[in-house]
């Protein structure tokens, strides 16, 4: 008898931000395969069984659940944020697309989540509100050229840029030269916002711009997203600076 795989996303860390979608698969199933924080976020029952492993990991971890979900179990793939932006689902369908033929009878069922970018935007006003693409900064599964093009060719387009995966440890150097890249396609004054660990008591959301922005602010934790020429901030005696992006190109027929 084939089971079934969910995969999901727990949204950016805050309890609440899971859809009722989610934790409902979550009710059902009775084995758990993720990154151990991205589990931790969950509250397990007894019966319910995590496999954690490293972040590294997925390729493996997804050929774990299908094979869990081959055999009849009901099973949750967990990502953080939404699952199919750099995450989990993509990883479970290169193994359905690679693996044995009864990983493709699964009963397959990816569920939306709330992402990074989504959420730090929200806490900051709406700098997606035109058009915007989202790149992620780590070259361990591209080369780090074809990052550097996708960046310039998405500032020269006016694309508003969420950058995922900015830096770590092994890349500390990436997101500074993103910077530098940036600077010589956009004007100095545009904003880059750097939303940390949006909607959890840690969350710290820092505006800089551009031709001061300094890489040291982000860590894995971090979206950083890059505005447009059209871009602009709002500031509010009392309260947080709005950061948004008109609906409309300037001078162009509404």
């Amino acid at each position: 008898m084939t089971g079934k795989l969910f995969v999901i996303g727990t949204g950016p860390g805050n309890p609440d931000q899971m859809t009722p979608e989610a934790a409902d698969a979550v009710s059902q199933a009775t084995e758990f395969y993720g990154y151990g924080p991205y589990l931790d976020r969950l509250h397990l029952r007894s019966d319910q069984r995590r496999q954690a492993s490293d972040n590294r990991e997925e390729l493996d971890r997804a050929a774990a659940a299908l094979h869990a979900a081959a055999t009849g179990a009901t099973v949750c793939v967990v990502s953080g944020g939404d699952p199919g932006i750099f995450a989990m689902a993509a990883a479970v369908c290169e193994a359905i697309d690679s693996g044995p033929e009864e990983w493709r009878a699964v009963d397959l069922v990816v569920l939306p989540g709330i992402t990074a970018m989504l959420a730090v935007a929200a806490r900051i006003g709406a700098p997606l509100g035109h058009d915007f693409c989202a790149i992620s900064l780590s070259d361990n599964l591209k080369p780090w050229n074809i990052i550097e093009n996708r960046l310039s060719t998405a500032a020269k387009a006016g694309f508003v840029i969420a950058l995922y995966n900015p830096i770590s440890k092994a890349r500390p150097w990436q997101l500074g030269k993103a910077f530098e890249l940036l600077r010589l396609v956009l004007p100095a004054t545009t904003p880059v916002i750097f939303g940390r660990a949006a909607g959890r008591p840690d969350e710290r959301i820092t505006i800089q711009p551009l031709h001061e922005a300094d890489a040291a602010t982000a860590d894995m934790a971090t979206c950083v997203i890059i505005g447009s020429p059209e871009t602009k901030v709002i500031a509010r005696d009392g309260k947080p600076d709005l950061v948004y992006t008109p609906r409309f190109i300037a001078g162009e027929n509404r």
